[in-house]
């Protein structure tokens, strides 16, 4: 038996991923809102590539679009059903106040 390795790097997304992120965003209901965010956090990933000859924030940027859209019916299923938080902790509670 060889030793195998715990973790497998994700392999990188297609070349077209974020031109198909980004029509998904906008075809989705939060799409204002969304697609703003998305631009801005792209942007940020390609500057930062763009000085570190590394592809990985775009690659994370693209992972983490995708996440969002993927677990979004499954949150908005969660808010519409009525689910009572007021047994949870304030997040200023918790990080404090920003200033």
């Amino acid at each position: 038996m060889s030793a195998q390795p715990v973790h497998q790097p994700a392999p990188p997304p297609a070349p077209a991923a974020a031109a198909q992120l980004r029509e998904r965003i906008a075809a989705h209901d939060r799409a204002a809102a969304w697609l703003p965010a998305f631009e801005r956090d792209w942007s940020h990933a390609l500057e930062t590539s763009r000085q570190t000859y590394d592809l990985t924030p775009l690659h994370e940027t693209i992972r983490e679009w995708t996440g969002r859209l993927d677990t979004a019916p499954a949150v908005a299923a969660f808010v519409a059903g009525g689910m009572d938080t007021t047994d949870g902790v304030a997040l200023e509670s918790v990080i404090g106040t920003r200033g």
